[in-house]
Parts: C-alpha cells; sequence; structure tokens
C-alpha cells in the first residue's frame, strides 16, 4: 500500500488546482466603460442631482410643502445621489465602504483555511513516527541538540612553573643591635611607625628602621627603591609621614623667567614633557611683554 504523503498547511494544496484569488471590488468596476468615462459620468451624475435636489427643496420651503414628501424623480435623484457618493468615496481610496462588500468572501476562505490547517494537525497527530525517513512526507525527528562542552583553560606546565621569575630576595643590611630590637618592635606593633623621628631624633636612621621593618613585613624586596642622598630632614612634618625611600623623576628647565629685571631658569620636576613645554612657552610670554 503507497504511503500517503503529509504536507504541511503551506504545501496541503499543491498538488489541486490553485483557487482563482479574489479580488475585492474597486469602483472603477462599477460599469463595464472605461475609467474615465465612469468617472466623468459619475462626477456629472453627483453635480447635476445635487443641483436638482437643492432647487427642489427651495421650492418646497418657499411653497411650504414637507420636505419628507417627494415624487418620484426626487425618489430616484436621491438614489443616484447615493450611488454617486459611494462611488466617488471608493475611487479616492477610501476603503471602509469596500470592506462590507469584501468582508463576507474574505471570511468564507479564511475559515476554509483554518479548517484545512486543523485536519491536517490532527492526521499528523495521529500517525506514529515512519519505519523509514523519506521524502514521501514522512515525519522526520528533529536532530539531536549538540551539547557544547564549556571550554576549560589548560592548566600550565611544570616547567613553566619551574621557569617562574622568583621574587627578589630580601637583603638584610648589617644593623645594630638597637636598631634591631626597634625593628622587631614594630614588626610586632609595639612601637608605631610614625612616632620613630620624634623618639630617634634622626630622620635618615628612623626611615631605614621603617623600610627594614615593611620588607619583613610584606616579605617583598625594596632593594630597588634608593634610601641614601636624600635629606629627610626637610620633609619632617610637612604631611609625608613614614618614608621608606624616595623616587627619582626628570626634572627640566623653565625659562627665561623675567623678573624684577633679571632672568631666571627655574628648575621643574614633572613626568610629562608638555607640562614643561607649556610653563615654558608662558615664561617666554612674560619676557617678551617685559616681564
Amino acid at each position: 500500500r503507497p504511503v500517503k504523503p503529509l504536507y504541511t498547511s503551506k504545501d496541503a494544496f499543491a498538488g489541486e488546482p490553485l483557487k482563482q484569488e479574489v479580488f475585492s471590488p474597486k469602483a472603477s468596476d462599477a460599469l463595464p466603460l472605461p475609467l474615465y468615462l465612469t468617472t466623468g459620468l459619475f462626477f456629472t451624475m453627483f453635480f447635476s442631482v445635487m443641483y436638482f435636489l437643492l432647487v427642489r427643496w427651495r421650492e418646497k420651503i418657499r411653497n411650504s410643502i414637507p420636505l419628507h414628501v417627494v415624487t418620484l424623480s426626487e425618489l430616484l435623484a436621491m438614489v443616484s445621489l447615493i450611488a454617486s457618493v459611494i462611488y466617488l468615496l471608493g475611487f479616492f481610496g477610501i476603503g471602509f465602504v469596500q470592506s462590507f462588500v469584501s468582508r463576507s468572501n474574505s471570511d468564507s476562505w479564511d475559515i476554509e483555511d483554518e479548517n484545512a490547517e486543523q485536519l491536517i494537525i490532527e492526521e499528523d497527530s495521529r500517525r506514529g513516527p515512519c519505519a523509514a525517513a523519506t521524502t514521501l512526507g514522512c515525519v522526520v525527528p528533529p536532530p539531536p541538540v549538540r551539547k557544547i562542552a564549556p571550554m576549560v583553560p589548560q592548566q600550565p606546565a611544570k616547567v613553566a612553573l619551574s621557569q617562574m621569575e622568583k621574587p627578589a630576595p630580601i637583603i638584610m643590611p648589617a644593623l645594630s643591635e638597637d636598631d634591631e630590637e626597634i625593628i622587631q618592635s614594630v614588626v610586632q606593633g609595639k612601637t608605631p611607625s610614625y612616632s620613630l623621628e620624634s623618639k630617634l631624633g634622626d630622620c635618615m636612621r628612623a626611615a631605614s628602621i621603617q623600610k627594614e621593618a615593611l620588607q619583613r613585613i610584606t616579605g617583598k624586596s625594596l632593594e630597588g627603591l634608593p634610601l641614601e642622598g636624600f635629606d629627610y630632614e626637610s620633609i619632617l612634618g610637612q604631611c609625608c609621614e613614614m618614608p621608606v625611600g624616595y623616587v627619582q623623576i626628570p626634572v627640566g628647565i623653565v625659562g627665561p623667567l623675567l623678573l624684577d629685571g633679571r632672568e631666571y631658569s627655574v628648575p621643574m620636576a614633572t613626568t610629562e614633557g608638555c607640562l614643561v613645554a607649556s610653563t615654558n612657552r608662558g615664561c617666554k610670554a612674560i619676557f617678551v611683554s617685559g616681564g
């Protein structure tokens, strides 16, 4: 027995002859005449009938005749007026007039399409899976969903771990017994670091003790941070507490700056060369203007 093919709702009537499409009627289809003749006829009829009715109503008002009493000619004129108004409304693209005409036909086609789709869905639900999926219309199960495993970053090799840079060893400078005791008290939290300058009276010695205590607390070396060569007495009480070293900053020269008739070259420490250049241009402007 041949297998009866199943089709979707869109292809269910592919083998049948195509149904004739239903076109909504247009205003120009009122008469089997060319468009310009039909339009001209209805325009002429509209204005002629309107003029006739206005003249008749004026005569009735003058002669005290009720307006609802109409003759056969007036009745035909009103019917012609209504027909011409409907045509003109449809001609100028007002679709709500034509919707009453085409609604019944379109509704019948929609009901037939819905019934056909519902029938096909019921037949598909009753049938079991086919033994062999072919192109004859058997229901083919969807392909299995592929699960994508999350990407796990590879662990670095042990060789790479061995080649990693080891932290720099902490170099223990030669310290006296008194300095060693102070460092131990600072590490243990018995002596606050900010009080070393006032207790020792030597800012350079206090900075070296603070640097060594910081190395022991953090376990990291501060070998690259210079300590000697800086006047720590000049920053005492200047909002710079617990110094452990200093950082070298490039110094540029700004000038000439003309002040009170004398030229000055001012050193400016900055990490941005544009700041020195901008200040230098300002100094030159002051110099040119007379100081």
